[in-house]
């Protein structure tokens, strides 16, 4: 009778085991699958704004309300079940409890909606430009320089402390962008001037750190006006962020006329008319897919890992270009690319270095409280 209940025991305890193992799984696969998302998303919709330029696309204002259109594909997700508590909804004391629950006035939000609306139509028509005059390999090496512009900003704008491998990451990423700008000249395109070049390199360079700033100013507007980083908190900047964006693009592309020469456009796209709406129409969704993951994996784990899961694309998009655009890469672009990506480990080393910190107080903290109580 006694080896029947141990027998039993034994059984029970190797069941929870393997369930325990598998739902501390499935956080692990959900990770997984949004960075997926967001990795290949992004690949996809750079590729694709690239494609558009290549074979015929001629307008800006084009590829930029391609970035932002499709924002209404998050909306679903905004119904979902609310995942668990994020590391910015701590409160700490009655005062800050009392200062959460108050909503900030709705003149404040509309502006900090605005604003960040602004900052990412700036964004995007930047990015276009850069997209236009430049190789992908080109566009995404210089991109990788928004790693350094977020850290310069947040440390003005969020207090963020300039760490050794912060300033590593900072010095090898500015090597990095000014090495290529100064030296490669075999990545221009065919048909492109100077001056044609020097635009798409400066707009990427601001392209760059316009969504630094953006990123900067998310995490202020989170810190300062809204109090709190809740699910519905995070969807309403995002979904009015998008929004905004996606009208001021609209209106720049009314207001330039590129509305009149969609037509001509699309007539003359190299790989006829069908493929040019279905380059559009899988560029929006590409950029949403990013998006999508990108968002996801702020809740799953935390704002700035989505950030740097963002960059993740630097050492893969380039070797892609290479073979579907033949994008020269010559040993100038090789150097600039092995420094950003040192740069880019240097960045996310001390992002790990944050978080254990975070989660080491997180854990003592509950411990005492346990110990109290």
């Amino acid at each position: 009778m006694a080896d029947c209940k141990a027998t039993s025991s034994t059984i029970s305890q190797r069941t929870e085991s393997r369930t325990q193992t598998r739902s501390n799984m499935i956080p692990w696969l959900r990770i997984g699958i949004f960075t997926l998302f967001a990795v290949c998303g992004q690949t996809s919709a750079v590729l694709l704004t690239r494609l558009y330029y290549e074979k015929g696309g001629k307008s800006n204002w084009v590829a930029a309300v391609l970035q932002l259109i499709g924002f209404p594909i998050l909306i679903p997700y905004y119904f979902t079940k609310q995942p668990k508590l994020m590391e910015h909804e701590v409160v700490v004391d009655e005062q800050q409890q009392q200062q959460t629950n108050n909503p900030p006035k709705l003149q404040l939000l509309v502006f900090v909606y605005v604003s960040l609306g602004i900052l990412a139509a700036g964004n995007s028509f930047l990015y276009s430009v850069g997209f236009e005059y430049l190789p992908v390999s080109t566009v995404t090496i210089i991109s990788a320089s928004q790693l350094a512009f977020n850290a310069f900003f947040s440390y003005f704008l969020n207090k963020q402390k300039l760490t050794p491998f912060i300033i590593n990451s900072l010095f090898i990423l500015t090597v990095s962008s000014v090495l290529l700008v100064a030296n490669d000249k075999s990545g221009k395109l065919p048909g492109t001037s100077a001056g044609q070049y020097a635009a798409g390199i400066i707009c990427t360079i601001f392209g760059a750190a316009t969504y630094a700033l953006l990123f900067a100013s998310q995490q202020l507007a989170f810190r300062k006006v809204l109090k709190k980083q809740t699910f519905k908190v995070v969807m309403d900047v995002i979904i009015y962020q998008f929004l905004v964006a996606s009208i001021i693009t609209l209106i720049g592309f009314f207001a330039a006329g590129d509305w009149r020469n969609l037509k001509t456009e699309m007539e003359g796209f190299q790989l006829g008319k069908v493929s040019y709406i279905m380059t559009l129409f899988w560029t929006a969704v590409s950029y949403q897919i990013f998006n999508f993951g990108a968002v996801a994996l702020i809740f799953e784990v935390s704002a700035l890992f989505s950030n740097v899961i963002n960059a993740l694309g630097l050492p893969i998009t380039p070797i892609i270009a290479i073979f579907v655009f033949h994008d020269k890469m010559s040993g100038v672009k090789g150097i600039s690319m092995v420094l950003a990506i040192w740069g880019f480990f240097s960045y996310v080393y001390q992002q790990y270095l944050d978080d254990s910190k975070f989660n080491a107080q997180n854990y003592r903290n509950g411990g005492s409280e346990v110990c109290e109580a």
